[in-house]
Order: structure tokens, then sequence, then C-alpha cells
């Protein structure tokens, strides 16, 4: 089973774009997956809320997205980006739309989930 894990910016994906992740996710990886996401994205996505704006709203409904689907919360000691390439593997594809992690994985051989033309997931 293959586990995926939701960074900051792909959570905001389903206020932003309006494109429901938590359906689309498994219909890309075409095998179970499991969904989950880090302490150190639910924090940014905690203090994106509290800015308040569109940005807020974005990062409201992610928060509640995570808890209303049960998505498995990772502890880390570092910064995201650091942690979600420490934690990745064969068995791992990560859903981010960050260049530059995004560069890093695959340099790593790690699939990656992103958004491609505003309105649809590609896997690479």
């Amino acid at each position: 089973m293959k586990r995926v894990i939701l960074d900051t910016n792909f959570l905001t994906l389903p206020h932003q774009f309006g494109i429901d992740i938590f359906e689309e996710i498994p219909k890309i990886v075409e095998e179970r997956c499991e969904l989950v996401s880090l302490d150190s994205v639910i924090n940014e996505l905690e203090k994106i809320r509290e800015k308040g704006g569109l940005d807020g709203i974005s990062a409201k409904i992610a928060l509640n997205l995570v808890e209303a689907k049960g998505i498995k919360i990772l502890r880390t000691k570092g910064p995201t980006d650091e942690e979600i390439l420490r934690m990745s593997d064969k068995n791992t594809i990560v859903a981010t739309n960050d260049r530059n992690l995004i560069k890093k994985l695959k340099d790593k051989n790690v699939k990656v989930i992103y958004l491609r033309g505003k309105n649809r997931l590609e896997m690479m």
C-alpha cells in the first residue's frame, strides 16, 4: 500500500480550485493508499487560518477536511520540506505544488501528485 503525504498547499486545493483531492488521489494512484499529513503542515495551516482572508478560509476548510476525512498526522522534528524528503521512499507519493520540493523529490525518484492546469491532478 502506498502512503500519500499531503503538503500544505495541496490541502488548500479543494477550496481554491474546487477539486476533491480525497476522491481524485485514489483514482490517480490506482492502488490502495493511505493519505497522511504532517504535524508541521497542520501548524502551517493554523497560522494561515489565523491571518484570515481568502487564504485563511482555504486553510480553515483544509483543517476541517483533514479532521473529517480522518487523515493520519505524522509527528515531525524539522521543517516540513526536509521532513517530507526524509520520509519519502519508493512506497511514498507526495502531493504538493511546491516546485522546489517537486524537483528534489524527482531527484530522489519519488512520485509526485500535483495540480495541472488549475483543474485536474496528475502524477509524475
